[in-house]
């Protein structure tokens, strides 16, 4: 049984060069959340008054060949990614060549959205506060998961087939396509690729020295010090591919480290200006990037006394116990990451993974908090172990029932009642076949997407991917004519462990064939 430990120490104990005590309870929180949550690796790093007082990896950076993950260990930071993507158009709104309400249109002539009011008005500002109207995750089919052969733009064409869950402007709805098409603004107004913009005008002046914009140019680049990704099957973490689709770059794709990462904490926390005194983004865009641009719901109960919450311009804002809390987290297949600021205490926590589990990084950014804000007594590897083996339990019984269920059924389908061609209007072809005895599913866009066809009641079948990694198995229910023949299907997950950037459930598959 995992050792849960008591953590905290006090703002001195890490100004005292060796104040080694308080730095070992860390180590070991650190070793004890890996054991605890299946991480094989993971790297933390704190910032404090200017200085990087914390910069370390533990484990493993993949189960494959065993190496240490350490500092400078790369790691898609995924949504960490949005951050830069607006420091960008901060950038370029101080050289007057954009302004944050400028419509998306003047950019991009042929974007296009549902309704022709929000096509004729929505700004790059709406773009990137998740409140153009789609709903969350929705459309990120389009390059989630990776292997995709979607381009930007052909992203941005198919946007105008994406039917919005909520009105304009009214909710804050998280949402990566919105990121690409800004993504997209950069490069027409710059000339410059999205990931050749974020190196040159971002991370070189700020110092960055071991990142990459994308994880092909870190590939390309022969980077040996790199995560494999890890995602649990059959209840223990594998490694998978570690990859991401270019196309999503500007949501999601930057390659960085710990060492780069706190580089980046520091950059910010200095007023977006870099350690040789140059500044990149003027105090009046900066004090935009980090306003309130759309809020969100509050819980009843918070742990910090929470007052407001809400998106700036590529970062959740909120407070804790009194103070400005600026961060983000990001979520790959196999890895996720999290970076948090409080500006006025000078004080940035960054936890990178290769392995999804989001109650590791949790339990690691608020125990540091927690000492920083003198919260005592308060053991966040015991809540969220606790929290994480209820929630397993509870998605493995959704799943067991489902499949238990499918194992009795037989159906009385035919194969001419629905074998062939579906497509959605903005993701493409999904064909449904026979091999063998055994039915068939396989997305012509998506081609990682495929997978066994189960009957499962008179109507529909459950799919079970083949990569066992997605964790996102769904029902895939038909619609019939008159005749007993499909005309139509949709599909919805089996369980709620599965990630909303899964969004089989906006797709209105119509059988063309």
């Amino acid at each position: 049984m995992t050792k849960q430990i008591s953590f905290f120490f006090t703002l001195c104990a890490f100004s005292v060069f060796n104040a080694q005590i308080e730095e070992k309870k860390l180590d070991e929180l650190i070793q004890n959340s890996l054991k605890t949550f299946d991480v094989p690796g993971m790297s933390v790093g704190i910032v404090k008054d200017g200085k990087v007082i914390y910069a370390k990896g533990f484990g493993v950076r993949s189960l494959n060949n065993k190496q240490p993950m350490d500092e400078n260990t790369l790691v898609g930071i995924a949504s960490n990614s949005k951050g830069f993507t607006c420091t960008a158009l901060a950038i370029l709104a101080d050289e007057g060549k954009i302004n944050w309400d400028d419509k998306v249109s003047k950019y991009i002539p042929e974007f296009q959205m549902a309704d022709p009011y929000v096509s004729q008005n929505v700004t790059i500002k709406d773009l990137i506060t998740h409140r153009a109207g789609l709903g969350l995750g929705q459309g990120d089919l389009m390059f989630f998961p990776e292997g995709g052969n979607l381009t930007v733009n052909d992203v941005i064409h198919n946007v105008r087939y994406l039917k919005p869950e909520n009105p304009f402007r009214t909710t804050l709805d998280y949402n990566n396509i919105m990121f690409i098409v800004a993504g997209e603004v950069i490069h027409r107004v710059s000339g410059l690729q999205w990931a050749d913009f974020i190196e040159q005008r971002i991370m070189k002046p700020v110092g960055m020295t071991a990142s990459f914009g994308s994880y092909k140019k870190a590939v390309a680049a022969n980077s040996q010090n790199i995560i494999d990704a890890h995602a649990p099957v059959g209840g223990k973490a594998i490694a998978v591919p570690h990859d991401w689709n270019d196309t999503a770059n500007a949501a999601g794709g930057i390659m960085s480290n710990i060492t780069d990462m706190t580089t980046w904490a520091d950059f910010l926390l200095n007023g977006f200006v870099t350690k040789d005194g140059k500044r990149l983004v003027s105090e009046k865009n900066a004090h935009e990037l980090w306003s309130l641009q759309i809020p969100d719901k509050v819980g009843i109960t918070s742990p910090y006394d929470t007052k407001f919450y809400g998106y700036g311009l590529g970062w959740f804002l909120s407070d804790v116990k009194g103070h400005l809390q600026v961060q983000h987290s990001g979520g790959l297949i196999g890895t996720v990451t999290h970076f948090t600021l409080i500006p006025d205490m000078k004080l940035g926590i960054v936890v990178l993974t290769n392995q999804q589990s989001g109650a590791a990084f949790s339990t690691i950014t608020n125990s540091v908090k927690d000492a920083y804000l003198k919260i005592e007594n308060r053991d966040w590897l015991k809540i969220y172990g606790d929290r994480n083996k209820k929630n397993e339990e509870f998605f493995a019984k959704q799943k067991k029932d489902v499949y238990d269920k499918a194992s009795k059924f037989k159906s009385d389908l035919k194969d001419d009642q629905f074998i062939g061609l579906y497509k959605d209007e903005w993701f493409g072809i999904v064909e449904v076949s026979k091999v063998g005895k055994a039915y068939r599913i396989l997305s012509k866009s998506s081609p990682r997407l495929k997978g066994d066809l189960i009957p499962y009641s008179a109507n529909s079948f459950v799919v079970k991917w083949d990569d066992r990694s997605y964790d996102a198995d769904v029902f895939f229910t038909l619609n019939f004519d008159e005749n007993g023949k499909a005309v139509s299907a949709k599909m919805k997950p089996i369980s709620d462990v599965t990630d909303f950037s899964f969004d089989f459930e906006d797709l209105d598959l119509k059988k063309v064939n």
